[in-house]
């Protein structure tokens, strides 16, 4: 059977799927330089044979073509670049490069890809249809590489109908899998605002316009964009995480400079709050007497997995890993560039188990502790390489 013949090709590879991630966790690249990463993963598709184009600068799009005739296709995703994290692992795969870090299972996603595409290329003469691999660069990094992956024509000539993606998940125990259809994560827009007033003596309030003042109002009235304004069933956060008032116990400086993020998962109520938050921002400000800069840098939208295509696929993972080993999600409201492919096409974006608690491998993604419990690759590459195979009808 066909779920036999790939768990035994999965558990063949595991130890070069293993030597493969931690080659890459070794040697991270940031996002938009991963061009060693791009020269190795070029490498080992030369090795099995498969065709592949660069895209997005570092990106790669590989496609692998089944012996049987079919026009069916579909498209499989692993992003590549690091983080600036300065690893603090004490293993013989610590990153050479000083700074920067697979903090976020990058590695795992396109070393898993490869072993996919390695069971793929194994029995090409079982299938037909078409697998596009989507070795996608920069992620953790605005625009992010998704976009410009769509924008150079990964998901055309030809269109897949379905894209799937999986990410880490350090809660989730190594062997372990979680979905969850709709709504999974949030938008992502970054807050960046220059709130202005005239600096002075602390102890002659009355002679100044105090810009600390002005913000604190701000923050706090913003608050009621969340918890007055957006509809109680639509989560939504506001969070400022930076604020600047470079002045002194005596001293009322002449602005106050902040960075936030906005995020919620519904694109319409998303463009509503924008104008909202800026509105009022700068209401407050003028009210006050000084003045405010409010930009938005706009983020990834919110990523949405379609629910026929993702119970199709949790049924696929039942099947190969048995019930009990696939999880229900709630709602994320981090982020991620995948929700790109989600606003175009039919995606299943699923969670990774990592997790080993009595190996102490529990850390957060973007911790300087981040690991894995690598037998999760086994899990990873097998069951993406059924997916694909199940879902182009096989």
């Amino acid at each position: 059977m066909l779920k036999e013949k790939v768990k035994q090709l999965a558990s063949q590879i595991q130890e070069e799927v293993i030597a493969i991630r931690r080659h890459l966790h070794a040697n991270p690249e940031l996002s938009f330089h991963e061009y060693e990463t791009s020269k190795f993963v070029k490498s080992e598709l030369d090795k099995l044979g498969i065709s592949y184009e660069a895209k997005a600068d570092t990106g790669i799009l590989a496609i692998i073509k089944g012996d049987k005739p079919s026009d069916s296709v579909i498209a499989l995703r692993g992003d590549m670049d690091a983080l600036p994290i300065l690893e603090a692992n004490d293993v013989p795969y610590k990153s050479k490069n000083e700074g920067v870090m697979h903090a976020c299972g990058h590695d795992v996603h396109t070393s898993s890809l490869l072993g996919a595409a390695l069971i793929l290329s194994k029995v090409k003469s079982q299938f037909g249809g078409t697998v596009k691999l989507l070795f996608q660069p920069a992620e953790e990094k605005l625009p992010g590489g998704a976009s410009l992956m769509i924008k150079e024509g990964v998901l055309e000539n030809p269109k897949p109908n379905a894209v799937i993606g999986q990410h880490v998940m350090p809660l989730i125990d190594a062997g372990k899998v979680g979905f969850r259809a709709g709504k999974y994560m949030a938008s992502t827009d970054e807050l960046y605002v220059t709130v202005k007033g005239k600096g002075g003596h602390g102890a002659q309030p009355q002679q100044n316009i105090d810009p600390v003042v002005i913000t604190a109002h701000i923050i706090v009235a913003l608050q009621q964009i969340v918890s007055r304004i957006a509809d109680p069933k639509l989560p939504s956060v506001l969070s400022f995480g930076k604020v600047i008032a470079n002045g002194a116990t005596n001293v009322i400086p002449n602005e106050v400079y902040m960075e936030g993020t906005f995020r919620t998962l519904d694109e319409t109520w998303r463009a509503e709050a924008h104008k909202r938050m800026k509105k009022m921002a700068e209401g407050i400000a003028e009210s006050m007497g000084g003045s405010c800069d409010f930009n938005i840098m706009n983020g990834y939208p919110f990523l949405i997995n379609e629910e026929n295509l993702t119970n199709q696929v949790r049924g696929f993972a039942e099947d190969y890993l048995g019930e009990e080993n696939v999880l229900d999600l709630d709602i994320w409201m981090a982020a991620e560039d995948f929700a790109y492919y989600s606003q175009v096409a039919d995606a299943c974006f699923y969670r990774l188990g990592i997790r080993n608690e009595e190996r102490g491998i529990t850390s957060s993604v973007h911790t300087p502790t981040f690991d894995i419990d690598e037998k999760a690759l086994e899990t990873s590459t097998g069951l993406m390489a059924y997916i694909a195979l199940k879902r182009l009808g096989n």
